[in-house]
């Protein structure tokens, strides 16, 4: 039997995630949405319990409590359950070394949020499309 597909938001702003969700919700993204607020709850999230399913994608801000996202891409990556798991840097950080170093570590995707609010909709709305119903996940 497949597991249902759900996203991980881990996101600090609860303007942000109020916003995202809202997104999502709207573009017609009617799948579950777990929401963890820094970087070393998401770490627990994902790792700590090796029987959750993993999501579908990880929407992973950068400027995050406890630890960056940068390092919890880094540990992502370093663990062979999520060594593939589709990660999306969703930030407001316009600095290019923060594009760098995400592509490095690799995240598969980098959208910086859009300030215009219908901007923000659209952009959430197709990324949310795109990764729970176009993106062929490797099978385990």
């Amino acid at each position: 039997m497949e597991q249902p597909r759900y996203v991980l938001l881990v996101e600090d702003n609860p303007d942000d995630e109020a916003l995202t969700l809202r997104s999502l919700k709207k573009s017609g993204v009617l799948n579950e949405v777990a929401v963890e607020r820094d970087g070393a709850a998401a770490i627990d999230f994902l790792l700590g319990s090796p029987e959750r399913p993993l999501p579908a994608v990880v929407l992973l801000d950068l400027k995050l409590p406890k630890l960056d996202g940068l390092e919890v891409l880094r540990r992502l990556r370093a663990d062979e359950r999520t060594r593939h798991l589709p990660v999306v840097i969703l930030t407001s950080s316009r600095e290019e070394q923060d594009v760098l170093q995400g592509y490095e570590l690799g995240c598969n995707s980098y959208v910086r949020k859009p300030v215009e609010f219908e901007q923000f909709v659209r952009a959430v709305g197709s990324m949310g499309l795109y990764w729970m119903l176009l993106n062929e996940p490797p099978r385990d």
